[in-house]
């Protein structure tokens, strides 16, 4: 068996955190076992569905380079197979035509819920031996409903959960076809994932109540199953469930604050499983790692803070080379345009970066000027130290433009008037970069010129 699995995000806003931890899953289990990821877009929400969405979407998946196999496959581009799906159904018996108006179903269940009964649909318009349906209303656009078992249990082993039951009469006779004619989530899914040769569907645990309905239509129409595997969801900071609707931020506004992908995956993958006591780990190995085992049952806490340190960690460990590139995009928003310095620049400032927005913060002192607080200039910048700022200005001016000969002239000035480090590298700081605190003097002056330094000396 090839293993085959998919993500199917619906295209009625961004993609979220919760989508982009179950496609990691997916792509990662499908590619530990050499099997396929398929890429599905499930539009049938024609009502708040956007091409918008759909481009952040893609725009997502490439980021977090989740390459797939096959796709992007979209749903509106298949009703003809969903009607041909539906008439052999409802040749087979397995579907029927409910004409119920809105408000005959709501009478119905308002009767159900004043008697304490659990709210369902009673199938007045099932097909049964020897039972006479209403007659057919004029001018009433009829649904398609499915044949649920009304007896039995529905049971299957999940990847995440271990095994689950459902009674059947715990669900209803599910409409699988709206009036307009376009399929419903739980038949698409089915007609969708049989045609694609799903083996294995991850997804998260809100859909473990949709399972039952989807099992029983893959058996009536002689599909073989797939395995489920349901991950819990992933709460956030107020202990709330992250949704498109409510607390949930975008992939890609991680992209544009500065976070690195193989990060993001990174911590990602560990909202919810684990490998021993491997905190950061590369993709490769995750592959190698990732069988379906060590999925936690219980939800994961979003942790910005921790997220932050994780990229941090891959900030550091990352290429200048690499890095550079990822920073001049990041100045470029601000009009500022980087030179041959950058990658230079990255490697003094990057290991004080949790992302590359903090780094394109540093950097673009270089390129535009800086305005230190006033708090920063009183404190540090005052009359005591001026000479020395002045005897270190007409130094620079005349040294080797190199960290060596910066550093003996800095070491020449402190000896001359009599000052500790701090007392003069502070007040540089300030005047040179905005800041009190930066890395090593002589290292932060040569990534300047020559003129720019003495430019920002005389401010003193």
């Amino acid at each position: 068996m090839t293993v085959r699995t998919r993500i199917a995000p619906s295209p009625t806003g961004f993609l979220h955190l919760g989508t982009a931890r179950t496609a990691l899953y997916s792509w990662a289990y499908a590619r530990h076992h050499g099997g396929q990821f398929v890429l599905r877009i499930e539009d049938t929400d024609v009502a708040r569905s956007t091409q918008e969405s759909v481009e952040q979407i893609l725009a997502s998946m490439h980021w977090l380079g989740l390459d797939y196999d096959e796709g992007p496959v979209y749903q509106m581009q298949r009703l003809d197979r969903y009607r041909e799906v539906v008439e052999q159904m409802l040749a087979a018996g397995t579907a029927y035509r409910c004409y119920c108006t809105p408000a005959e179903l709501d009478e119905m269940k308002e009767a159900q819920r004043a008697r304490g009964e659990k709210a369902l649909y009673d199938g007045r318009w099932r097909p049964a031996p020897g039972k006479v349906l209403p007659p057919i209303p004029e001018g009433v656009p009829p649904v398609i409903r499915f044949c649920n078992p009304p007896e039995g249990d529905v049971t299957w082993d999940d990847l995440v959960k271990g095994p689950i039951t459902i009674n059947n009469r715990e669900i209803d006779d599910l409409i699988i076809v709206r009036t307009d004619g376009v399929p419903t989530y739980n038949f698409a899914v089915v007609v969708d994932d049989w045609d694609m040769g799903i083996t294995h569907v991850f997804r998260g645990d809100e859909h473990i109540n949709n399972t039952p309905w989807q099992i029983n239509i893959f058996r009536a129409l002689g599909a073989p199953l797939p395995q489920f595997g349901h991950v819990p969801v992933i709460l956030g900071e107020d202990a709330q469930k992250l949704s498109k609707r409510r607390g949930a931020v975008s992939v890609t506004a991680y992209e544009e604050g500065g976070y690195l992908p193989e990060a993001m995956l990174n911590y990602l993958a560990r909202l919810g499983w684990s490998h021993g006591d491997d905190e950061l780990f590369t993709r490769e190995q995750m592959v190698g790692w990732f069988d379906g085992s060590h999925l936690s049952k219980s939800p994961a806490q979003w942790d910005a803070a921790k997220l932050a340190w994780v990229n941090a960690q891959y900030i550091k460990a990352k290429p200048d080379e690499e890095l550079a590139p990822l920073v001049a995009a990041q100045l470029a928003k601000r009009g500022i345009t980087a030179d041959e310095r950058l990658r230079a620049i990255c490697a003094l400032f990057k290991d004080r970066c949790e992302t590359t927005v903090a780094l394109a913060d540093w950097a673009a002192a270089f390129y535009a000027d800086v305005q230190a607080s006033d708090a920063d200039r009183t404190q540090h910048v005052t009359e005591a130290v001026r000479p020395a700022i002045a005897t270190l200005s007409d130094k620079l001016a005349t040294v080797a433009w190199d960290k060596v000969s910066i550093a003996a002239a800095i070491k020449e000035v402190l000896a001359a008037h009599s000052l500790k480090m701090p007392a003069l590298a502070m007040p540089v700081r300030v005047l040179v970069m905005g800041k009190a605190q930066t890395p090593s003097l002589d290292a932060v002056l040569a990534l300047f010129s020559r003129e720019e330094i003495l430019k920002r000396l005389q401010e003193a």
